[in-house]
C-alpha cells in the first residue's frame, strides 16, 4: 500500500481526544475506559470535559433561588470526581487534562472540540426515547450532527430481564 503525503500528514498529526462526561455513573467509567484504550494505541492527548449547565427554575422570576454555597459545593464535588478520572488517564501513561465549564453542554463540547483541534470526541449516551427525548433532547445527537470531527458514541447498557426457564423432566 502506498502512503500518500496527505495520509502521512494525518498520521503525523498529534491525536487529541475530547471526552465529555456527565458524571452520571457507569457510562462515564465505560467511556473513560474506551478513551484510555484507544488513546494508548494512538498516543493521544485526552481532555476530560464536564459542562455545568445553568439551572433554570420556573420560580426564579418570583425570587426563588438556590443558595450560592450549594453551587460552590456542587462544583467542588464535580472537580474532585473529574480529577479521579484524570488520574486514571495519567496512570495509563497518557497526557491529559480536565476542564469544568459552565454553559450549554452541546455548545461547549462543540466549541471545545474546535478550539482544541480535537481529532475525536468520545462520549456516552443515555438512549432516551419518547417524551424524555422530546423534552430533554440528546446532547450526543446534537454533537454527532454538528461536530467537525468524528464522534464515537458509547451507548449505556440497558438492563434486560432474563426469564428463568425450568427444564422439562
Amino acid at each position: 500500500m502506498r502512503v500518500t503525503a496527505e495520509r502521512k500528514a494525518i498520521m503525523m498529526t498529534e491525536q487529541r481526544f475530547l471526552v465529555p462526561l456527565d458524571l452520571s455513573g457507569y457510562a462515564d467509567d465505560q467511556i473513560v475506559d474506551y478513551a484510555i484504550g484507544l488513546a494508548s494505541q494512538l498516543g493521544a492527548h485526552v481532555t476530560l470535559l464536564h459542562v455545568m449547565q445553568s439551572l433554570s427554575f420556573a420560580g426564579a422570576e418570583m425570587g426563588v433561588t438556590v443558595p450560592y454555597a450549594y453551587f460552590e459545593s456542587l462544583e467542588a464535588e464535580i472537580i474532585s470526581r473529574m480529577h479521579a478520572y484524570l488520574e486514571r488517564v495519567r496512570a495509563a501513561g497518557l497526557r491529559g487534562e480536565r476542564l469544568v465549564v459552565h454553559g450549554v453542554p452541546f455548545q461547549v463540547i462543540l466549541e471545545t472540540a474546535k478550539t482544541q483541534q480535537v481529532t475525536l470526541i468520545l462520549m456516552g449516551t443515555h438512549s432516551r426515547t419518547g417524551l424524555q427525548h422530546l423534552f430533554l433532547g440528546s446532547v450526543a445527537e446534537k454533537v454527532v450532527r454538528l461536530a467537525q470531527c468524528p464522534v464515537l458514541v458509547v451507548r449505556q447498557p440497558t438492563v434486560v430481564p432474563v426469564l428463568s426457564v425450568e427444564p422439562v423432566a
